[in-house]
């Protein structure tokens, strides 16, 4: 078998042959337009051999059949949107990286029930092309997130306590799998196959196109509120009663992130709060909306209009890490994570360039239980307990940095762990979405899962094609 780095320009050359100007090389100008395009700089100085950017769903099979030669088999990585923060997750040093923004295409049946839309369209594009309608989908809260990855790994939007999970609401994977065919997987088509894109992310094939459940939805009211860290004890107090409510209102979504910016020299808190109607100041925020603030973007409006203002939050071009954990969202979990969390700020401070938070998001039944049993998260269960994800989210500047960040992270996490395992709230699933490259998602669906997603991995990708040769994202068994 030939060598990987010379397998890799056999298959840039071969490939240059068969999609021409589709695959760009190092110093060219698309290729470095794919690199910089990436949320994180680590993925932005992963160097591949070339990068393949088709165009339609039969680019995609061609590329992958020309990957897959059995003399010379190529490692490579799939990308839609490339926001996936560690190096490797939608990127492949010397091998091929797959860049799928170029399948963009969003088709609207007005009357309908489902859009289709290619892998490489933005969220913010498709809430757009919607809102001319009058109609949304369960997507993504920031504008550049794509939605391939997305849809595979789970997906939390304003809208998911309706809803359920993103792939909840996938109706139909479009899929190119390891030998090139093209199928479908859906009720009727491919249904073991369908279960398993739901959570499963991308050890099957590579999925090229979803058709999404739409509904009717005008303007709702959202933005984001700045606290002084001097409200916390309140913020733990709100939160902790409302996500602890029998009677969660499938119209609120929340995101309550604890920071410390090394820029500004502080630590704050920022509330991200959405309800899906056009109701200002909603009776289920008040406990929220009775904490002194220093900023507000409240305000009464459309999708694309807040993801936007999300998609500024955004550090995009610097370096990026991750790590999350999933908690019984009781009120002495609460204090303990934001007690941890602080703890950990005078140990990274003095990082450049550092932003060091914790997002708490609600992860009520109405979220996970709704359609637990047609995905692969392993969510059953659970007697409808009120979760909550708990993140970790770091950016910072220099690459000398990235073993403290590491070794930090890792730190914090494992004393989360402990801490909230003696409390007895630990759960143990790990979204994907969110996860380190350390962290083992997959495994934690459950171990009968797991075994289903084997089976069914060893009835599409029998030759483990999408394991053995796709470096990025988590496997099965990891």
């Amino acid at each position: 078998m030939v060598n990987g780095t010379k397998a890799a320009a056999l298959c840039c050359l071969k490939l240059s042959l068969l999609l021409k100007e589709q695959i760009a090389f190092p110093g060219s100008q698309p290729y470095t337009d794919s690199l910089v395009s990436y949320f994180s700089l680590q993925e932005a100085n992963v160097k591949p051999a070339c990068v393949a950017s088709p165009q339609n769903i039969q680019d995609v099979s061609t590329i992958v059949h020309a990957l897959t030669n059995p003399v010379a088999p190529c490692y490579f990585a799939i990308r839609s949107g490339g926001h996936s923060s560690f190096a490797g997750a939608a990127n492949v040093q010397d091998g091929v990286t797959i860049d799928l923004r170029g399948l963009n295409s969003i088709d609207i049946n007005p009357d309908g029930p489902l859009v289709s839309v290619g892998v490489g369209a933005s969220w913010g594009s498709v809430y757009t092309q919607l809102g001319h309608y009058n109609l949304s989908v369960a997507g993504a809260r920031a504008f550049s997130v794509a939605v391939g990855g997305l849809s595979i790994g789970g997906g939390i939007s304003y809208f998911a306590p309706r809803y359920g999970w993103t792939c909840d609401t996938v109706i139909n994977y479009v899929v190119v799998l390891a030998n090139g065919s093209i199928i479908n997987a859906n009720q009727q088509e491919n249904p073991d196959l369908l279960w398993a894109l739901r959570g499963g992310t991308n050890n099957f094939g590579i999925v090229v196109r979803v058709d999404l459940q739409v509904f009717q939805q005008g303007n709702i009211w959202g933005g984001v509120i700045s606290h002084a860290l001097s409200t916390a004890s309140q913020q733990i107090e709100a939160l902790s009663e409302f996500n602890s409510d029998g009677t969660y209102n499938q119209y609120c979504s929340l995101i309550s992130s604890f920071a410390y910016s090394g820029a500004a020299e502080t630590s704050f808190i920022i509330n991200n709060m959405e309800y899906t109607k056009a109701l200002a100041n909603p009776p289920a925020f008040q406990n929220f909306s009775s904490i002194p603030f220093l900023t507000s973007t409240m305000r009464i409006t459309n999708m694309t209009d807040l993801v936007t203002e999300t998609e500024t939050l955004q550090m995009s071009g610097f370096r990026q890490a991750s790590a999350t954990l999933t908690i019984q969202s009781t009120q002495d979990a609460l204090k303990a994570i934001v007690n941890a969390w602080n703890a950990s700020v005078p140990l990274v401070q003095d990082i450049p360039g550092i932003v060091w938070g914790i997002a708490l998001e609600p992860l009520p039944s109405a979220i996970y239980g709704r359609h637990a049993e047609t995905n692969a998260l392993g969510l059953t269960e659970r007697n409808d307990t009120p979760l909550m994800i708990v993140l970790l989210s770091i950016t910072w500047n220099e690459a000398d940095d990235d073993d403290r960040i590491d070794k930090e992270a890792k730190a914090l996490i494992g004393t989360l762990e402990l801490e909230l395992g003696s409390l007895g709230v630990l759960d143990p699933f790990v979204y994907l979405n969110y996860a380190a490259s350390w962290q083992k998602p997959i495994s934690s669906y459950g171990e009968a899962n797991v075994k289903r997603l084997f089976r069914i991995q060893e009835e599409y990708d029998p030759h483990r094609v999408f394991t053995d040769y796709v470096s990025g994202g988590f496997k099965l068994g990891d």
